[in-house]
């Protein structure tokens, strides 16, 4: 093989190996970017600062959402018959809703609805919640994230309307707050 003929083919080899290393190199540059970017939705993360209290640095972490961001549905799912359990259930969850939430209903931040999982117009819902039965079912809208939630504490707060009372509308004051916990 002559001298021109190697140099043509080691040119080449070279050529598709540096190709390959630019490409490599694209690659881990766009991974980095990704990384190391702030996203859209970082800003409605937990910011952490540091607080001194008595000599000693802790970490404090405070989460600001965007509330104009939040929705909060809440739904009673039962079937077409329904046991004293859960027409209560029902009528105090809604009861909750229009004592406390009037503004947030009215604004629409807050829905209240009874939702019947045996009608065929209710399957989407039904579906996106995976309701099964009679339940009470809350979700949050928050920064474009859906959060579904079987509230299953109600159901032995059934005989003291003023403790069911109390307890929904502390974890719907959460939820319209972004507070998931």
């Amino acid at each position: 093989m002559s001298k021109r003929n190697t140099r043509t083919k080691m040119e080449g080899k070279t050529n598709y190996r540096n190709i390959a290393l630019i490409g490599v190199a694209v690659l881990v540059a766009a991974v980095l970017f990704t990384v190391f970017t702030p996203s859209k939705a970082a800003e409605n993360l937990p910011q952490t600062t540091t607080t001194t209290v008595a000599g000693v640095q802790k970490p404090t972490t405070t989460l600001e959402p965007n509330t104009a961001d939040i929705k909060v549905e809440v739904y009673h799912f039962h079937g077409a018959i329904q046991c004293w359990s859960c027409q209560t259930l029902g009528a105090l969850a809604e009861k909750t809703a229009n004592t406390y939430f009037k503004n947030e209903i009215e604004s629409g931040k807050l829905r209240f609805d009874h939702i019947n999982i045996e009608l065929a117009q209710n399957a989407e819902i039904v579906n996106r919640y995976g309701a099964t039965g009679s339940s009470l079912m809350i979700g949050t809208y928050k920064g474009g994230v859906f959060t579904k939630e079987a509230d299953t504490k109600s159901w032995y707060k059934l005989n003291n309307e003023e403790d069911f009372l109390a307890y929904l509308k502390g974890v719907l004051d959460k939820r319209l707050k972004g507070d998931l916990s």
